[in-house]
């Protein structure tokens, strides 16, 4: 038998607390070589504007096994009234490989999405950040700001989008009540990044939507808005005058424009990059070592990142009796 977990069952049962620390156990466990995790297959389809991808993953210490399929169309919730991202998850017995839950990966998604932040920010941000960053108001952004606030003891979070106000006003109000922490609308994104000491981008910008010379001095970046060769949130400047940290230095060459761009212009270079979060959490890799050097965590999304989280879900909803229960075989 197996578990079948809705959207809602997920939501009760992956708060962002611990999501944060088992994905900072998949991460020190990619580092000490215990995971198994070949680089996922990447569809494009130009004509719909879709991006598709299927994730295996296997973290032997903790046991869990199982993949992703997750897709990004653009132009679902105009024309189709769907989320951009959607997504499904199979978790496997790691003694019998039987598949044990099928559940809803959208959410999760946004919540590991938010959770390998967290775990940056936890590493490389300055123990004394107070006020943070959001650019963009999306399912990824707030899934952002709640693992911010998580790991970071923030006094205040700065906002801004392209969106309507209503939107934005919405959305700050939303995230408040969410995570307790004052939410204030700014009017640019150079305010926002001039006066944080943590900033995520969640955006779906091609093109740069920053300026080097606009950060607070020993802010700490998390770019995870763009996750595809050709876009990026952030400019050449702001990746040569950060220290670079990625979710994977391989998935990041192969996946991150942030990174391919500057690379192709001839500006930076792979060597440049300081290592991998997974060694910084075994301290194998120096993280922040100043407090006024600009630190960048750059994701890609990893499927240890999934498995680690949706491992966790399972495991609760057996414990809880939560979920639907059917037979593949009938």
């Amino acid at each position: 038998m197996a578990l079948l977990l809705s959207r809602s069952d997920v939501q009760k049962l992956l708060p962002m607390s611990k999501a944060i620390d088992v994905v900072e156990k998949a991460f020190s466990e990619l580092a000490n070589g215990t995971a198994e995790m070949p680089p996922r297959t990447v569809l494009i389809d130009p004509d719909v504007g879709g991006w598709i991808a299927y994730m295996p993953s296997y973290l032997k210490s903790g046991g869990a096994l199982g993949v992703k399929a997750v897709t990004v169309y653009k132009a679902n919730p105009e024309k189709h009234d769907l989320p951009t991202t959607l997504a499904t998850i199979l978790v496997q017995d790691a003694e019998t490989g039987q598949v044990v839950a099928a559940m809803d990966g959208g959410f999760l998604t946004a919540v590991r999405t938010g959770a390998v932040s967290g775990v940056a920010t936890r590493h490389l941000a300055r123990s004394n950040s107070k006020i943070g960053g959001i650019l963009g108001t999306g399912v990824q952004a707030r899934a952002q700001v709640i693992a911010m606030c998580e790991a970071a003891d923030l006094d205040e979070v700065l906002t801004f989008s392209v969106d309507p106000d209503d939107r934005r006003k919405a959305f700050a109000e939303e995230l408040q009540e969410a995570t307790g922490v004052p939410m204030r609308l700014s009017s640019s994104t150079q305010d926002v990044l001039a006066n944080s000491d943590v900033v995520a981008l969640a955006t779906t910008a091609a093109n740069p939507i920053v300026q080097a010379d606009w950060w607070k001095e020993g802010a700490h970046i998390n770019a995870i808005g763009s996750h595809a060769p050709g876009v990026r949130e952030l400019d050449t400047a702001t990746i040569i005058n950060s220290k670079v940290i990625c979710d994977q230095q391989e998935a990041c060459l192969a996946e991150a424009g942030d990174i391919q761009i500057p690379i192709e212009e001839g500006a930076y270079s792979a060597d440049k990059l300081h290592g991998d979060l997974g060694s910084v959490v075994n301290g194998t890799v120096a993280g922040r070592e100043s407090e006024s050097e600009i630190t960048l965590f750059k994701s890609v999304g990893l499927a240890i990142q999934d498995i680690s989280c949706a491992a966790l879900v399972y495991q609760q909803a057996v414990e809880q009796g939560v979920g639907t229960e059917f037979d593949f075989a009938r």
